[in-house]
């Protein structure tokens, strides 16, 4: 390369390009010494042609991707810590004495001014801890002493706020918006296009139920919107001509048609960043009680510093004991234990939103599953088509598609690949589709009303008709399989049986989980008893429920709380949201619907189910950590605070000693949970 040292832009791109290349697993790229470890599966001849074919002149990634890796991130902070270095080398080296102590008193006013700042306040926190210290240091005449006390500070705070951030950016790049194709609005007609295509004024459908893929201005239709992943807000907002909506929220309820006015992912990404960072009601109570416990400890250290001083009239002791606080490793260990969790959640395809649902999944004593495309196999395909017209299999199966593609169900979806290998055109002819939550779809198709879904929406709340002389064949219906009823102006058109067969790895994976401690598995669904009681018996839970409508879930779930169960959640449906948003963690499946994905807790990956046993053991072992910090935190600082008192190390060895302790506490709980 004509590089010395690539650029974190420049190893960003290689390493972007490199991960999308189908034989490529992993990748890290060294931009120091321009080096990358490729992980690659096939022959060694076929990465190095990729890596020929590669330049940086002819491979491009978007803005996102470089800016938000982390690269800059480390390299800043790097810096930051070997300038700190050499500056203190250095006036140690070349500045005379007396310049030297000038330079150091100029500089420990930022830090006794921030101390007496704060003690105005009426607080006593950390930095009256500090400036007090470096404050008596300087009255005594140990000018280097209280140089030497700024110093490791200084270098405490950078790996303080290095470790935070990178914990806070690798979790948000992992919950950030992956939307793969929009409809947009294109001279009146809806097409589907990659959301890359996108451009700043293009204007995009979003349907009940979907998320909404960029921030934008609402031209057209209304919606309730669910914004409680960036704003907190426990209600969905209207919005309408003229309202403006975000990236990664959710419509639950009407259409929008959206004017695009940003479509890079950093905006989204800058959200979510903000969102971890301040949302409290992600936190959870370990970080909360580490926290108030910190603010709480340091007047006490204050008070041991004055009661050390008055017994003993040794200054140095009083000093060793106020270079000891247990504030900076309890605020700084446990929000770390808890984002590190989450990130190595990340490498097993779960994205958890915050500390407080492990917790919860930790605490939980029953689990509830929804059984279509949870227990049962995420890809149902369609095993027949029973036609009750005389229309031909394919135009019937056409009309299905023409409508379930604008709706990501499970069920939808096998509708529409049942289409696409049977090679079927199903070009929009349809007017406005209207989607009922768990019942089924309505729209007009050639000025006849067509409507698609359950046994209950088509004949008990449409009232839809079995054609005469076809009534044997419908009670003839193969038991064995889920049925998509399909009715064109109130007659019965087509019944599409569904093979939803169960997960290979279901059973195993229900075992496990009453293993780790769930007293109570659940399964519910909205198939019939019969379909029910089989798939039930084969997978191994404990109550499975039949025939049960989104708000049957809801309601169940609440009252398992009110007995005082901790209750999880998983679907992957919209009708399982309103459960999933009651449960004290609710976890959808990865390629279930938007909004079941976007009100959820979790998200596990789809393809494995057992994604839910790793999610309990990472949550179970969270705890047990988070309890050893508590102890190794407290166990060494009074050790040091004892030390200090009995004049056993100076106050440079206490606050070395301190921080390089709560670093490798912190640098420990950013390990993995996990084998």
């Amino acid at each position: 390369m004509a590089y010395r040292r690539i650029s974190p832009e420049a190893a960003d791109i290689l390493q972007h390009y490199l991960l999308n290349q189908p034989c490529v697993s992993a990748v890290k790229v060294y931009e120091r010494n321009q080096d990358a470890a490729i992980c690659y599966i096939g022959k060694r001849e076929d990465i190095i042609l990729i890596l020929q074919r590669f330049s940086f002149q002819m491979v491009s990634a978007s803005e996102y991707v470089w800016r938000n890796s982390g690269r800059q991130l480390n390299r800043r902070y790097k810096e930051k810590i070997i300038q700190k270095v050499i500056l203190r080398m250095g006036s140690k080296l070349f500045l005379p004495a007396p310049l030297r102590d000038v330079f150091i008193v100029c500089k420990s006013m930022k830090y006794i001014c921030k101390g007496i700042c704060t003690f105005w306040k009426r607080k006593i926190e950390v930095s009256v801890l500090d400036g007090t210290a470096i404050a008596v240091s300087l009255l005594r005449g140990n000018i280097g002493t209280a140089g030497s006390v700024m110093f490791l500070l200084g270098i405490g705070e950078v790996l303080e706020e290095w470790t935070h951030k990178k914990s806070v950016n690798d979790l948000a790049r992992s919950m950030s918006l992956n939307i793969g194709r929009v409809w947009v609005l294109t001279d009146g007609k809806e097409i589907l296009a990659d959301a890359d295509e996108i451009r700043k004024g293009d204007s995009v459908v979003v349907r009940m139920g979907s998320v909404i893929p960029f921030d934008g201005v609402v031209i057209g239709g209304t919606g309730e919107v669910n914004q409680a992943a960036l704003t907190g807000e426990a209600l969905p907002v209207s919005r309408e001509s003229g309202g403006f909506v975000y990236a990664g929220t959710a419509l639950e309820a009407g259409e929008l048609v959206i004017r695009v006015t940003e479509t890079s992912g950093s905006n989204k990404y800058e959200k979510i960043v903000r969102m971890i960072e301040e949302s409290e009601r992600l936190k959870s109570s370990a970080e909360s009680r580490a926290a108030h416990l910190a603010d709480r400890l340091a007047p006490y250290t204050l008070l041991g510093a004055g009661v050390v001083y008055m017994l003993t009239r040794n200054a140095q002791k009083a000093l060793s004991v106020l270079m000891v606080d247990f504030s900076c490793a309890l605020k700084l260990a446990m929000p770390i234990a808890v984002l590190s969790a989450i990130r190595e959640a990340g490498m097993h395809r779960i994205t958890v939103k915050g500390g407080r649902f492990l917790e919860k999944v930790a605490e939980a004593d029953t689990i509830i599953l929804d059984k279509t495309g949870t227990i049962t196999r995420a890809h149902p395909t369609i095993a027949k088509i029973v036609p009750f017209n005389s229309r031909s299999q394919e135009e019937l199966l056409g009309i299905a598609a023409c409508l379930e593609e604008h709706f990501p169900h499970s069920m939808a979806r096998a509708v529409v690949r049942e289409a696409q290998k049977r090679g079927i055109d199903h070009e929009e002819k349809h007017s406005k589709v209207e989607y009922i939550v768990a019942h089924g779809i309505s729209s007009m198709v050639n000025d006849s009303r067509v409507i698609i879904g359950s046994y209950h929406f088509v004949f008990e709340d449409e009232g839809c008709q079995i054609p005469e002389g076809m009534r044997q064949r419908f009670e003839e219906l193969p038991e064995e399989y889920s049925h998509l009823y399909l009715a064109v102006e109130g007659r019965l058109a087509a019944v599409i049986c569904i093979e939803d067969p169960l997960r290979e790895e279901a059973a195993d994976v229900i075992a496990s989980l009453k293993k780790s401690g769930f007293q109570k598995v659940v399964m519910m669904t909205g198939d019939s008893e019969r379909t029910a009681r089989s798939v039930a018996l084969k997978a191994g839970v404990d109550e499975y429920y039949s025939e049960v409508l989104p708000e049957d879930k809801a309601a169940f779930v609440e009252k398992e709380k009110a007995e005082e169960k901790t209750v999880i959640m998983v679907g992957d449906g919209m009708n399982d949201s309103p459960a999933l948003s009651v449960a004290d963690a609710g976890i959808a499946i990865s390629d279930g619907a938007q909004l079941a994905r976007e009100i959820a807790d979790i998200t596990v990956d789809a393809d494995h189910l057992s994604g839910l046993v790793d999610l309990k053991s990472i949550s179970d072992r969270l705890a047990v950590r988070i309890q050893k910090n508590y102890f190794s935190i407290i166990g060494i600082n009074s050790l040091l605070i004892l030390l200090g008192a009995g004049g056993l190390i100076q106050p440079t060895v206490s606050a070395f000693v301190h921080n390089a302790s709560t670093l490798a506490i912190s640098l420990n709980s950013m390990k993995n949970l996990l084998d």
